[in-house]
């Protein structure tokens, strides 16, 4: 009769969490979750599409792509400086105005155009670069 040899269990020891939350100044707008129509900024709700700031968020009135204008985006020129816009269009990708880009461009701000999740993303990257950016972002179901 032949024996198996049985070997010996290896006991995994835990490996403490590691916590990879990035470190941003209070009140920074980071972006938490979104989807259901709504967004949670920096510990609170807000319903709807927004626009945000890196030290704020408010209401946007923009719900289709094809509403979103220089004009829909004017606290660009009268809130802080912004280098980089970061909008979300909404489920899926769709190209971006032309007229809208150029726009833009005229007030030295680059467009980086994609849908609302990934432009979530790409903002709280931004936000922790510290960059002088702003989201556009449509709320999606």
């Amino acid at each position: 009769m032949h024996r198996r040899r049985r070997r010996p269990r290896c006991r995994l020891k835990a490996i403490p969490g590691l916590d990879i939350t990035p470190v941003l100044p209070p009140g920074r707008q980071l972006i938490e979750s979104y989807g259901a129509g709504k967004f949670r900024v920096a510990g609170r709700d807000h319903h709807g599409s927004v626009l945000i700031f890196p030290d704020y968020t408010k209401p946007w009135p923009v719900t289709e792509l094809f509403n979103i204008t220089l004009d829909t985006l004017t606290d660009l020129r009268s809130g802080p400086q912004v280098d980089i816009l970061v909008v979300g269009c909404g489920p899926t990708f769709q190209a971006p105005p032309t007229l809208l880009r150029d726009g833009l461009r005229s007030l030295g701000v680059v467009l980086e155009w994609m849908d609302t999740g990934a432009a979530c993303r790409t903002f709280n990257v931004l936000l922790g670069e510290d960059r002088a950016c702003a989201a556009a972002l449509i709320a999606v179901e």
